[in-house]
């Protein structure tokens, strides 16, 4: 949590106005009973009405003034509370964004979507409840022991005993709860993935039947963090009855010793009341603290979630101007950069002997690869399920860094490449398509932000996705649902692959992109891909040996080995597993 105050330096003005109110508030409300005291004393008991009327004048002067600090509190509690959870939700969104997929793949989608809402909503109400009621509450309860004590010592002493009975109450039961409430957030991570994961295969689990199975398994995780939820909050709840039942015991006491010091002339009948509603005030504000402790648990719990993601360094590091390393420091291979950056060779990509494995995976998922690609040339890959295929070129922007070997873009290393410059030489079509919400203008300007209606057109008719755009009745303009969801599959396919084209990119990687297209359309993608000219390298990813036979070089994988590497004629008189998956298709 003290790593996340940082977020807090800009409303410094805020977090000392907020407190300084409510200390004010808490101020004026301690002389209330002493009115009452002096009410009762000498107006009721002498029956001076005049004087009953003037103090109750008061009584409403100090309520009014006490109402107008606490909501000037208020307004800076919020403006501050409200400030630090924006300004700390940028970031945390900002450092996700700078993760390896090796750090998301670890994390899981629905932890971070988790810690950017709903532990970051508990963590602003935490610092607003903090700047509102951790002085005050505190204030209250300590000024209303010592205005006891300047009442009637010895009938005070029921407060010296009182208030740290209650502070072992308090925060006793705060130390239990701590550690519970991170595992209810730990079981609202597991429901929440399951959520998405179930929303996201909808359909599949509908093809199937396995709407009951689902559900059974939704249940369960449901259920144990329902029974958590309950445990913890029971807990919780103890808070409340056992502070009233001190409270009110020590009020029993403080009447009757009240009584007797009031019987033997010590002290006075209006005292006594003052007295009462002092503690009565105690019983208030540590009910409130219990309550704020509560929360203070729930939004310390949430921060350290928070605070183990901003811990998390990307295990990448990036050279070039400006870049930065895991430690946040600029990257020392800066004239390695700008030394390199004239390289002349006549490969665009070159695989030297690399190898990869998953961060946690018990086994190499690719092994030794090795082979160069010139420019202009169409590579395909292609390969049974689970052979490599979107592993290898993932590797080529540098989704994942190699285990072993070296992967070369125009003779240099990938990981002298700075993000920026290494990213805009490739154009990538990932294996899912995704589409975001906004026009498809707005789809395809991903790819090139300044590209001209000349350039978005071309890249429509490259994709095939230039008729179906057309009959829309907006044409560019017309809007694009969340992921796509108002078009049909080979649709968001043909857009994310003109996304792609719109940038003109050295070289373009379709990761299995064009499954969803009928065997002509893919035909037409693959000679209007080929019509490009010899700027562009293309990498083609595909289950089908018709989409990638014409290609200057096919690589066929097996288990993350090269089974084949040749053109579609070489490997069918020398390639077992190409042979076999051409023919299974013939």
């Amino acid at each position: 949590m003290k790593k996340l105050l940082v977020f807090l330096k800009d409303y410094k003005k805020e977090t000392v106005l907020a407190p300084l109110f409510k200390m004010l508030e808490a101020g004026f409300e301690l002389f209330v009973p002493l009115v009452m005291a002096a009410v009762i004393d000498r107006g009721i008991a002498q029956a001076d009405i005049p004087y009953v009327l003037k103090m109750g004048g008061v009584l409403i002067l100090l309520g009014l003034i006490g109402l107008a600090c606490s909501i000037t509190a208020q307004y800076f509690a919020a403006k501050a509370a409200v400030g630090f959870s924006t300004k700390m939700k940028h970031a945390l969104f900002e450092h996700i964004q700078e993760l390896s997929f090796s750090e998301m793949d670890t994390l899981g989608t629905s932890t971070m979507i988790t810690r950017m809402t709903s532990d970051a909503n508990q963590v602003q109400n935490g610092v607003n409840m903090v700047l509102r009621l951790f002085l005050r509450s505190p204030f209250i309860v300590f000024g209303a022991m010592i205005m006891a004590f300047t009442i009637d010592a010895k009938a005070a002493l029921v407060f010296a005993v009182t208030i740290p009975l209650l502070s072992v109450v308090v925060f006793g039961i705060m130390m239990i709860t701590m550690p519970l409430y991170k595992k209810v957030q730990a079981g609202l991570d597991k429901v929440l993935g399951k959520t998405r994961e179930n929303l996201t295969g909808v359909r599949v689990i509908r093809a199937f039947h396995k709407e009951e199975q689902e559900t059974a398994e939704f249940e369960q995780s449901n259920s144990a963090l329902t029974h958590m939820q309950l445990f913890v909050g029971k807990i919780s709840a103890l808070t409340n009855p056992v502070t009233y039942i001190i409270v009110n015991v020590a009020t029993i006491v403080l009447i009757y010793t009240g009584a007797v010091r009031v019987d033997i002339g010590y002290i006075t009948q209006g005292e006594v009341v003052a007295l009462v509603n002092y503690m009565s005030q105690i019983l208030i504000e540590l009910v409130k603290l219990a309550n704020l402790i509560i929360t203070i648990t729930k939004a310390l719990a949430c921060a350290n979630r928070i605070q183990s993601v901003f811990d998390l360094q990307s295990s990448m590091e990036w050279a070039g101007p400006g870049s930065r390393n895991a430690e946040g420091h600029t990257d020392e291979r800066k004239a390695d950069y700008e030394g390199m950056s004239g390289s002349t060779s006549p490969y665009v990509v070159e695989f030297d002997h690399v190898g990869l494995t998953y961060r946690g995976a018990g086994a190499e998922s690719l092994t030794d690869i090795d082979f160069k690609v010139k420019k202009g040339q169409t590579v395909g890959i292609i390969g049974g399920t689970g052979s490599g295929k979107s592993s290898l070129v993932h590797l080529i922007p540098r989704f994942y860094d190699v285990t072993r070997g070296t992967v070369r873009i125009d003779g240099k290393d990938v990981k002298n490449y700075g993000m920026e410059e290494l990213r805009d030489k490739i154009g990538m079509v990932m294996q899912k398509a995704v589409l975001f919400q906004g026009t498809i203008r707005e789809n395809l300007c991903w790819g090139k932000p300044e590209a001209t209606v000349d350039e978005m057109n071309r890249a429509l008719e490259i994709s095939q996705a230039k008729e179906f755009v057309d009959a829309k009745p907006r044409g560019l303009d017309e809007p694009i649902a969340q992921g796509g969801k108002n078009l049909s599959g080979g649709q968001r396919q043909r857009l994310t692959i003109a996304r792609a084209v719109v940038k003109q990119p050295e070289i373009l990687i379709l990761d299995d992109s064009a499954s969803a297209l009928d065997y002509a359309t893919d035909a037409r993608l693959r000679k209007a891909i080929r019509g490009m000219g010899e700027k562009t390298t293309v990498f083609i990813v595909s289950q089908r040996t018709s989409s990638i036979q014409y290609a200057d070089q096919i690589i066929v994988l097996e288990d993350g080995h090269i089974a084949g590497l040749g053109t579609h004629e070489e490997l069918l008189r020398s390639c077992e597993v190409y042979k076999e998956i051409h023919y299974s298709q013939s």
